[in-house]
């Protein structure tokens, strides 16, 4: 999968204009996304309160592309086929967040959705190692989760290659694919280093919606991002952090 030229990109609409919610996700698939990125926070895990599954119930009809549920709630596996039935296609979770990780990510496959785990900038990879089989996802917080707009945390990269390797080493023994997301301060000027690192699917939140076009729409955001993602870099490359 490293060698893939794949590049997804999934908006996160937690900063998009929640009063044209469905003109804004029409707009980012029009632009050419391949995701939408949907945040729940509880106040509970995270200490932010943001959406629930009414709203993803809301935008399910206005959409085609896959909906990426990224829950940053605690318990998880009351919320999950909440979720599955407001038309989620992806289901990701903390494993903080749930008192059996296997049942947990069994559970979300069992509803029809692909499932993943979601890793904070402190939490080990050594948390995969035993759910590889269950995973279709694994997305990697480059910001402490909870809140828009922070800046990448540049240790990141490493982390990015580390569980890139292990997904290639799962493959090459006869394993399902898995796609290695990263979530959090993801820019034009640092989407080639995550890339780069092994990352296959990025979030980018106030990057596109603060980057609208003069008609409203995302198409010159979105193909900015996917330049500046296959740039090539200078052999030492000193994260810049932002």
């Amino acid at each position: 999968m490293s060698s893939s030229p794949v590049l997804r990109l999934a908006p996160s609409i937690l900063s998009a204009d929640f009063a044209r919610l469905g003109e804004e996700v029409r707009a980012i698939e029009a632009a050419g996304c391949d995701l939408v990125h949907f945040d729940v926070m509880d106040n509970h895990y995270v200490p932010n309160l943001t959406i629930g599954p009414l709203v993803c119930e809301a935008i399910r009809p206005h959409v085609s592309i896959p909906i990426d549920v990224h829950l940053m709630v605690e318990p998880v596996d009351a919320i999950i086929p909440l979720f599955a039935k407001a038309g989620a296609n992806i289901i990701t979770f903390h494993p903080e967040a749930s008192k059996h990780v296997d049942r947990s990510l069994s559970m979300i496959r069992e509803l029809g959705c692909k499932a993943g785990l979601v890793l904070n900038p402190a939490t080990p990879v050594s948390v995969l190692d035993f759910v590889m089989d269950k995973l279709d996802m694994i997305l990697l917080m480059s910001v402490n989760p909870g809140f828009g707009g922070q800046k990448f945390i540049p240790s990141t990269l490493a982390k990015l290659r580390l569980v890139r390797a292990k997904i290639d080493a799962h493959v090459a023994a006869g394993g399902q694919p898995i796609w290695l997301e990263v979530d959090g301060g993801v820019k034009t000027d640092n989407i080639a280093e995550i890339v780069a690192a092994g990352a296959d699917t990025c979030v980018a939140g106030s990057a596109v919606f603060g980057a609208p076009d003069a008609d409203g729409g995302y198409k010159g955001v979105m193909q900015a991002l996917r330049r500046a993602a296959h740039r090539p870099l200078p052999d030492a490359v000193v994260p810049s952090g932002n």
